[in-house]
């Protein structure tokens, strides 16, 4: 319980959070960040670390000084692209091998056909989805796994990986950079960071139930 109630005050207050641990550990920060944004896109266990909201505060406190921008986006770029070849490379090691498991409690729950359905839909659309999903809290977290269950070549992968890194990285370090000194943006910016994750969660309900809803109409 304690646990939940510091993390659930570092999201809400995340500005306030990383104020307090530049004060006092220094060039520490670009450490943490890179290791919050190395596990929330490395690690499937991780979906719910604020990746968004790092990036677009970090920019914050670049404009004022308090952290340098190249590094900063430099190190935000390793990070993510790393990230991403790890949970890839996870995802081809350990996806097929649970898929062909004959374990009679997992056959239940596993859908080859769906499986062999996600290969289809990775060699059509796979490029687009791992550069979109870089702004997709949770899907950010799953989508190089999937690529990697689905056999998405390797190369293809890394060149998506890439640009959607640098597109995600860039952006919101450079929003934050520009704009987030603003003062009413200043005043807001955890009000702000939340309305953007909620909203993309939204979406992805939205998503779900109108994917539901035309298979209902359908039969």
């Amino acid at each position: 319980m304690d646990t939940l109630l510091l993390f659930l005050t570092l999201i809400l207050h995340i500005d306030k959070s990383l104020g307090y641990f530049i004060q006092h550990y220094g060039a520490w920060v670009y450490a943490v960040l890179f290791l919050i944004v190395f596990c929330e896109t490395g690690l499937v266990v991780f979906p719910f670390l604020p990746g968004d909201s790092l990036l677009f505060i970090g920019g914050v406190f670049a404009a004022s000084g308090s952290m340098d921008l190249g590094a900063l986006i430099g190190l935000l770029l390793v990070a993510a692209i790393l990230g991403n070849t790890v949970n890839y490379w996870i995802g081809c090691v350990i996806g097929p091998k649970v898929f062909d498991t004959h374990i009679p409690v997992l056959e239940r729950f596993l859908d080859r056909e769906a499986l062999r359905k996600m290969q289809g839909f990775y060699e059509r659309h796979g490029g687009k989805t791992i550069v979109l999903a870089r702004f997709v809290p949770i899907v950010r977290t799953f989508a190089p796994f999937v690529a990697g269950t689905s056999a998405m070549k390797a190369s293809r992968f890394q060149l998506f990986n890439i640009l959607g890194a640098l597109i995600w990285v860039l952006l919101l370090v450079l929003l934050g950079y520009f704009f987030g000194n603003i003062p009413f943006i200043r005043q807001y910016l955890n009000v702000i960071a939340l309305v953007g994750v909620c909203a993309a969660i939204v979406l992805i309900a939205l998503g779900a139930l109108w994917k539901v809803m035309r298979r209902k109409a359908s039969e």
